[in-house]
Protein backbone atom coordinates (compact mmCIF):
# COMPACT_ATOMS: atom_id res chain seq x y z
CA UNK A 1 0.00 0.00 0.00
CA UNK A 2 1.51 3.43 -0.82
CA UNK A 3 2.08 6.21 1.59
CA UNK A 4 -0.13 9.10 2.49
CA UNK A 5 0.86 12.29 0.12
CA UNK A 6 -0.59 13.94 2.83
CA UNK A 7 -1.68 13.01 6.52
CA UNK A 8 -3.14 15.41 9.10
CA UNK A 9 -2.99 14.73 13.05
CA UNK A 10 -4.83 15.67 15.74
CA UNK A 11 -5.50 19.05 13.78
CA UNK A 12 -8.20 21.52 15.14
CA UNK A 13 -9.38 25.05 14.15
CA UNK A 14 -10.95 27.60 16.13
CA UNK A 15 -12.61 30.74 14.77
CA UNK A 16 -13.38 33.39 17.40
CA UNK A 17 -12.15 31.15 20.47
CA UNK A 18 -14.45 28.77 19.34
CA UNK A 19 -13.52 25.06 18.15
CA UNK A 20 -14.82 25.29 14.67
CA UNK A 21 -12.90 21.94 13.43
CA UNK A 22 -11.44 18.30 15.34
CA UNK A 23 -10.07 16.01 13.44
CA UNK A 24 -8.08 13.52 15.10
CA UNK A 25 -6.15 11.93 11.51
CA UNK A 26 -7.21 11.96 7.98
CA UNK A 27 -4.81 10.18 5.26
CA UNK A 28 -4.76 11.29 1.53
CA UNK A 29 -3.67 8.81 -0.69
CA UNK A 30 -1.89 8.78 -3.99
CA UNK A 31 -3.99 9.41 -6.46
CA UNK A 32 -6.86 9.00 -5.09
CA UNK A 33 -9.79 11.53 -5.33
CA UNK A 34 -11.20 12.16 -1.69
CA UNK A 35 -14.61 14.10 -1.50
CA UNK A 36 -16.00 15.86 1.74
CA UNK A 37 -19.41 15.99 1.65
CA UNK A 38 -22.07 17.58 4.43
CA UNK A 39 -24.67 19.97 4.92
CA UNK A 40 -23.53 23.87 4.98
CA UNK A 41 -21.64 24.80 7.74
CA UNK A 42 -20.16 21.16 8.66
CA UNK A 43 -16.62 22.44 8.15
CA UNK A 44 -15.76 20.95 4.59
CA UNK A 45 -14.29 24.37 3.35
CA UNK A 46 -12.71 25.30 6.85
CA UNK A 47 -10.80 21.57 6.66
CA UNK A 48 -10.39 21.57 2.70
CA UNK A 49 -8.08 25.41 3.31
CA UNK A 50 -6.71 23.87 6.02
CA UNK A 51 -4.95 20.89 4.35
CA UNK A 52 -4.10 23.31 1.47
CA UNK A 53 -1.90 25.39 3.69
CA UNK A 54 -4.12 28.33 3.11
CA UNK A 55 -5.07 28.44 7.27
CA UNK A 56 -3.19 27.79 9.89
CA UNK A 57 -4.76 25.31 12.42
CA UNK A 58 -4.83 26.54 16.03
CA UNK A 59 -3.04 22.68 16.83
CA UNK A 60 -2.16 19.75 14.69
CA UNK A 61 0.44 18.50 12.40
CA UNK A 62 -0.01 18.53 8.52
CA UNK A 63 2.60 16.20 6.76
CA UNK A 64 3.53 16.19 3.38
CA UNK A 65 4.87 13.44 1.50
CA UNK A 66 5.89 12.28 5.23
CA UNK A 67 7.96 15.62 5.99
CA UNK A 68 5.94 18.01 8.84
CA UNK A 69 5.15 21.58 7.78
CA UNK A 70 5.82 22.77 10.83
CA UNK A 71 7.39 25.95 9.11
CA UNK A 72 6.96 28.93 7.06
CA UNK A 73 9.42 27.49 4.55
CA UNK A 74 7.96 23.97 4.55
CA UNK A 75 4.34 25.59 4.19
CA UNK A 76 5.34 27.89 1.47
CA UNK A 77 7.20 25.43 -0.14
CA UNK A 78 4.16 22.91 -0.18
CA UNK A 79 1.58 25.54 -1.67
CA UNK A 80 4.07 25.40 -4.50
CA UNK A 81 3.20 21.92 -5.31
CA UNK A 82 -0.60 22.29 -4.92
CA UNK A 83 -3.13 24.02 -6.55
CA UNK A 84 -7.08 25.09 -5.77
CA UNK A 85 -9.92 25.25 -7.42
CA UNK A 86 -12.95 27.86 -6.21
CA UNK A 87 -16.19 27.95 -6.68
CA UNK A 88 -15.80 31.46 -8.37
CA UNK A 89 -13.61 31.04 -11.09
CA UNK A 90 -10.56 33.66 -9.98
CA UNK A 91 -9.83 35.23 -14.05
CA UNK A 92 -7.45 37.57 -14.70
CA UNK A 93 -8.78 40.36 -17.18
CA UNK A 94 -7.27 38.89 -19.98
CA UNK A 95 -7.33 36.44 -22.86
CA UNK A 96 -7.86 32.51 -21.93
CA UNK A 97 -4.84 31.40 -22.74
CA UNK A 98 -2.68 34.35 -21.04
CA UNK A 99 -4.54 33.03 -17.95
CA UNK A 100 -3.78 29.86 -18.73
CA UNK A 101 -0.37 30.47 -18.89
CA UNK A 102 -0.21 32.75 -15.56
CA UNK A 103 0.64 30.26 -13.02
CA UNK A 104 2.66 28.42 -15.60
CA UNK A 105 5.36 31.55 -15.54
CA UNK A 106 5.11 32.25 -11.68
CA UNK A 107 6.96 28.17 -11.78
CA UNK A 108 9.21 29.12 -14.39
CA UNK A 109 7.84 27.00 -17.02
CA UNK A 110 9.93 27.92 -20.38
CA UNK A 111 7.94 29.22 -23.09
CA UNK A 112 8.19 25.84 -25.37
CA UNK A 113 6.61 23.85 -22.01
CA UNK A 114 4.19 26.72 -21.57
CA UNK A 115 2.49 26.50 -24.94
CA UNK A 116 2.60 22.41 -24.93
CA UNK A 117 1.20 21.95 -21.45
CA UNK A 118 -1.78 25.48 -22.69
CA UNK A 119 -2.47 23.78 -25.56
CA UNK A 120 -3.12 20.36 -24.10
CA UNK A 121 -5.10 21.08 -21.04
CA UNK A 122 -7.48 23.27 -22.95
CA UNK A 123 -7.96 20.34 -25.12
CA UNK A 124 -8.59 18.33 -22.30
CA UNK A 125 -11.45 21.20 -21.13
CA UNK A 126 -13.03 21.39 -24.17
CA UNK A 127 -12.02 25.36 -24.81
CA UNK A 128 -9.55 25.33 -27.43
CA UNK A 129 -11.20 27.30 -29.44
CA UNK A 130 -11.62 30.15 -26.77
CA UNK A 131 -8.00 30.90 -26.02
CA UNK A 132 -8.28 33.93 -27.80
CA UNK A 133 -11.44 35.15 -26.33
CA UNK A 134 -11.08 37.27 -22.87
CA UNK A 135 -12.24 35.69 -20.25
CA UNK A 136 -14.17 38.32 -18.61
CA UNK A 137 -16.12 37.66 -21.42
CA UNK A 138 -17.05 33.94 -20.53
CA UNK A 139 -20.25 32.51 -19.63
CA UNK A 140 -20.16 30.79 -16.01
CA UNK A 141 -19.46 26.94 -17.08
CA UNK A 142 -16.43 28.27 -19.64
CA UNK A 143 -15.03 30.30 -17.00
CA UNK A 144 -15.09 27.21 -14.62
CA UNK A 145 -13.40 25.16 -17.26
CA UNK A 146 -10.36 27.85 -17.90
CA UNK A 147 -10.13 27.53 -13.78
CA UNK A 148 -9.91 23.78 -14.24
CA UNK A 149 -7.76 23.59 -16.94
CA UNK A 150 -5.81 26.76 -15.07
CA UNK A 151 -5.19 24.37 -12.18
CA UNK A 152 -4.75 20.92 -14.40
CA UNK A 153 -1.69 23.02 -16.25
CA UNK A 154 0.25 23.07 -12.99
CA UNK A 155 0.52 19.47 -12.98
CA UNK A 156 -0.38 19.75 -8.80
CA UNK A 157 0.76 17.27 -6.77
CA UNK A 158 -2.74 17.98 -4.97
CA UNK A 159 -5.59 19.61 -6.38
CA UNK A 160 -8.12 20.78 -3.97
CA UNK A 161 -11.47 21.77 -5.45
CA UNK A 162 -13.84 24.10 -2.99
CA UNK A 163 -17.77 23.20 -4.45
CA UNK A 164 -16.63 24.49 -8.15
CA UNK A 165 -19.83 23.19 -9.63
CA UNK A 166 -22.76 24.67 -7.48
CA UNK A 167 -23.43 27.57 -9.21
CA UNK A 168 -23.68 26.18 -12.93
CA UNK A 169 -26.62 24.86 -14.64
CA UNK A 170 -27.95 20.83 -14.68
CA UNK A 171 -26.53 20.00 -18.19
CA UNK A 172 -23.41 22.72 -18.10
CA UNK A 173 -22.31 21.05 -14.35
CA UNK A 174 -23.09 16.97 -16.26
CA UNK A 175 -20.61 17.66 -18.89
CA UNK A 176 -18.38 19.70 -16.85
CA UNK A 177 -18.23 16.81 -14.22
CA UNK A 178 -17.57 14.12 -16.99
CA UNK A 179 -14.87 16.27 -18.59
CA UNK A 180 -13.52 16.31 -14.64
CA UNK A 181 -13.46 13.19 -13.78
CA UNK A 182 -12.07 11.78 -17.31
CA UNK A 183 -8.97 14.38 -16.44
CA UNK A 184 -8.56 12.68 -12.71
CA UNK A 185 -8.48 9.68 -14.16
CA UNK A 186 -6.13 10.35 -16.93
CA UNK A 187 -3.65 12.04 -14.74
CA UNK A 188 -3.91 9.72 -11.62
CA UNK A 189 -3.81 13.68 -10.33
CA UNK A 190 -4.62 13.45 -6.39
CA UNK A 191 -7.36 15.67 -5.36
CA UNK A 192 -9.61 16.61 -2.35
CA UNK A 193 -12.54 17.66 -3.14
CA UNK A 194 -15.68 20.04 -0.83
CA UNK A 195 -19.13 19.40 -1.78
CA UNK A 196 -22.87 19.16 -0.38
CA UNK A 197 -23.91 17.18 -3.03
CA UNK A 198 -23.11 13.17 -2.87
CA UNK A 199 -24.11 12.05 -6.37
CA UNK A 200 -21.01 14.59 -7.47
CA UNK A 201 -19.09 12.97 -4.72
CA UNK A 202 -19.96 9.46 -5.83
CA UNK A 203 -19.59 9.97 -9.19
CA UNK A 204 -15.67 11.78 -8.89
CA UNK A 205 -14.23 10.41 -5.39
CA UNK A 206 -12.51 7.10 -4.03
CA UNK A 207 -13.62 8.06 -0.99
CA UNK A 208 -16.05 10.00 1.18
CA UNK A 209 -15.49 11.21 4.35
CA UNK A 210 -18.80 13.04 5.97
CA UNK A 211 -18.76 15.93 7.97
CA UNK A 212 -20.66 17.37 10.67
CA UNK A 213 -20.35 20.17 13.29
CA UNK A 214 -16.50 20.51 12.03
CA UNK A 215 -16.01 16.54 12.83
CA UNK A 216 -15.56 13.64 10.05
CA UNK A 217 -18.71 11.47 11.04
CA UNK A 218 -17.61 8.76 8.93
CA UNK A 219 -15.03 7.86 5.99
CA UNK A 220 -15.09 4.86 3.07
CA UNK A 221 -15.80 4.33 -0.27
CA UNK A 222 -19.01 5.27 -1.50
CA UNK A 223 -20.50 1.90 -1.11
CA UNK A 224 -19.66 1.60 1.92
CA UNK A 225 -20.84 5.00 3.43
CA UNK A 226 -24.60 5.10 1.27
CA UNK A 227 -25.19 1.22 2.35
CA UNK A 228 -23.45 1.02 5.60
CA UNK A 229 -23.63 4.18 7.07
CA UNK A 230 -22.42 4.48 10.60
CA UNK A 231 -25.53 6.74 12.65
CA UNK A 232 -28.99 8.20 11.74
CA UNK A 233 -27.22 11.80 10.80
CA UNK A 234 -25.10 9.98 7.94
CA UNK A 235 -28.23 7.92 6.65
CA UNK A 236 -30.40 10.60 6.27
CA UNK A 237 -27.23 12.88 4.33
CA UNK A 238 -26.47 10.20 1.71
CA UNK A 239 -30.61 9.55 0.88
CA UNK A 240 -31.59 6.49 3.27
CA UNK A 241 -34.95 8.18 3.16
CA UNK A 242 -36.30 5.21 5.20
CA UNK A 243 -35.26 4.64 9.22
CA UNK A 244 -37.30 2.56 11.57
CA UNK A 245 -36.75 2.64 15.15
CA UNK A 246 -37.41 -0.86 16.50
CA UNK A 247 -36.51 -3.38 19.45
CA UNK A 248 -34.28 -6.69 18.75
CA UNK A 249 -37.15 -9.32 19.41
CA UNK A 250 -35.04 -12.42 17.90
CA UNK A 251 -31.31 -12.79 16.68
CA UNK A 252 -29.01 -15.59 15.48
CA UNK A 253 -27.54 -16.80 12.09
CA UNK A 254 -26.38 -13.46 11.35
CA UNK A 255 -30.61 -12.28 11.29
CA UNK A 256 -32.37 -10.36 13.16
CA UNK A 257 -36.50 -9.96 13.96
CA UNK A 258 -37.07 -6.52 14.71
CA UNK A 259 -40.20 -5.07 16.05
CA UNK A 260 -41.00 -1.75 13.89
CA UNK A 261 -44.68 0.22 14.96
CA UNK A 262 -46.42 -3.43 15.40
CA UNK A 263 -44.85 -5.70 12.80
CA UNK A 264 -41.62 -7.73 12.11
CA UNK A 265 -38.48 -6.67 9.92
CA UNK A 266 -36.05 -9.19 9.08
CA UNK A 267 -32.64 -7.82 8.94
CA UNK A 268 -28.84 -8.81 8.37
CA UNK A 269 -26.97 -8.36 10.81
CA UNK A 270 -26.11 -8.67 14.70
CA UNK A 271 -27.89 -7.56 17.86
CA UNK A 272 -28.76 -8.06 21.81
CA UNK A 273 -32.47 -9.41 21.92
CA UNK A 274 -34.15 -5.70 23.73
CA UNK A 275 -31.37 -3.44 22.42
CA UNK A 276 -33.24 -0.32 20.46
CA UNK A 277 -32.21 -0.33 17.00
CA UNK A 278 -32.55 2.05 13.95
CA UNK A 279 -33.67 0.25 10.55
CA UNK A 280 -32.78 1.78 7.18
CA UNK A 281 -33.70 0.84 3.75
CA UNK A 282 -32.99 2.77 0.67
CA UNK A 283 -35.91 3.73 -1.49
CA UNK A 284 -34.38 2.10 -4.66
CA UNK A 285 -34.25 -1.35 -3.02
CA UNK A 286 -38.07 -1.42 -2.46
CA UNK A 287 -39.71 -2.81 -4.91
CA UNK A 288 -44.04 -2.24 -5.05
CA UNK A 289 -46.51 -4.71 -6.64
CA UNK A 290 -50.37 -5.03 -6.41
CA UNK A 291 -49.94 -8.21 -4.40
CA UNK A 292 -47.78 -10.22 -2.73
CA UNK A 293 -45.68 -12.17 -4.92
CA UNK A 294 -45.97 -16.41 -4.23
CA UNK A 295 -42.06 -17.58 -4.50
CA UNK A 296 -40.42 -14.56 -3.73
CA UNK A 297 -37.33 -14.53 -1.58
CA UNK A 298 -37.45 -11.31 -0.37
CA UNK A 299 -38.44 -11.66 3.82
CA UNK A 300 -39.83 -8.45 4.41
CA UNK A 301 -43.51 -7.62 2.66
CA UNK A 302 -46.26 -5.57 3.73
CA UNK A 303 -49.19 -4.31 2.49
CA UNK A 304 -49.66 -0.76 2.48
CA UNK A 305 -51.01 2.59 1.38
CA UNK A 306 -49.90 5.24 -0.65
CA UNK A 307 -49.83 8.39 0.99
CA UNK A 308 -47.85 11.01 -1.46
CA UNK A 309 -46.17 10.83 -4.65
CA UNK A 310 -43.40 13.09 -5.93
CA UNK A 311 -41.18 13.16 -8.96
CA UNK A 312 -37.43 12.67 -8.27
CA UNK A 313 -35.13 12.96 -11.21
CA UNK A 314 -36.07 10.37 -13.59
CA UNK A 315 -37.79 8.51 -10.74
CA UNK A 316 -41.09 9.22 -8.84
CA UNK A 317 -40.91 8.55 -4.89
CA UNK A 318 -43.43 7.05 -3.60
CA UNK A 319 -44.40 7.37 0.34
CA UNK A 320 -46.41 4.89 2.19
CA UNK A 321 -47.84 3.48 5.45
CA UNK A 322 -47.11 -0.15 6.41
CA UNK A 323 -48.07 0.58 9.74
CA UNK A 324 -44.51 2.52 9.26
CA UNK A 325 -43.21 5.23 6.96
CA UNK A 326 -42.00 3.59 4.19
CA UNK A 327 -40.40 5.49 0.64
CA UNK A 328 -39.50 3.48 -2.44
CA UNK A 329 -38.88 4.66 -5.98
CA UNK A 330 -40.16 3.53 -8.99
CA UNK A 331 -40.34 4.58 -13.04
CA UNK A 332 -42.57 6.46 -14.45
CA UNK A 333 -43.73 3.29 -16.66
CA UNK A 334 -44.14 1.54 -13.14
CA UNK A 335 -46.15 4.39 -11.79
CA UNK A 336 -48.89 4.03 -14.90
CA UNK A 337 -48.67 0.40 -14.46
CA UNK A 338 -49.29 -0.07 -10.76
CA UNK A 339 -51.81 3.05 -11.06
CA UNK A 340 -50.40 4.07 -8.25
CA UNK A 341 -52.21 7.56 -6.57
CA UNK A 342 -52.62 8.65 -3.06
CA UNK A 343 -55.20 5.84 -1.61
CA UNK A 344 -54.29 2.93 -3.87
CA UNK A 345 -53.23 -0.42 -1.42
CA UNK A 346 -50.18 -1.78 -2.67
CA UNK A 347 -47.26 -3.93 -0.81
CA UNK A 348 -43.99 -3.14 -0.61
CA UNK A 349 -41.47 -5.76 -0.64
CA UNK A 350 -37.07 -5.78 0.27
CA UNK A 351 -34.86 -8.10 1.46
CA UNK A 352 -33.11 -8.78 4.57
CA UNK A 353 -29.84 -7.91 2.92
CA UNK A 354 -31.43 -4.51 1.56
CA UNK A 355 -31.69 -3.37 5.58
CA UNK A 356 -29.10 -1.86 7.44
CA UNK A 357 -29.09 -1.98 11.36
CA UNK A 358 -28.01 0.62 12.90
CA UNK A 359 -27.44 0.33 16.83
CA UNK A 360 -28.93 3.29 18.87
CA UNK A 361 -26.59 4.96 21.52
Amino acid sequence: MSAPVLEARGLTVRRGGVQVLEIPALELLPGTVLALIGPNGSGKTTLLKTLASLQDPAAGVLSFQGRPLDSRPAREAYRQRVTMVFQEPLLFDTTVAHNLEAGLKLHGIAAPQRARRVLAVARQFGIEALLGRQARKLSGGEAQRTSLARAFALEPEILFLDEPFSKLDPPTREALLADLGAALRQTATTAVLATHDRMEALQLADRLAVMHQGRIKQIGTGTEVVNQPVDEFVAEFVGMETLLPGVVTASGLGLCQVSVGGRTVEAVGSAGLGEAVLLGVRPENVTLATHAESGSSARNSFPGTVTRIAPRGPYFKVELDCGFWISAFVTPHSLEELALAPGRQVVATFKATAVHLILRK
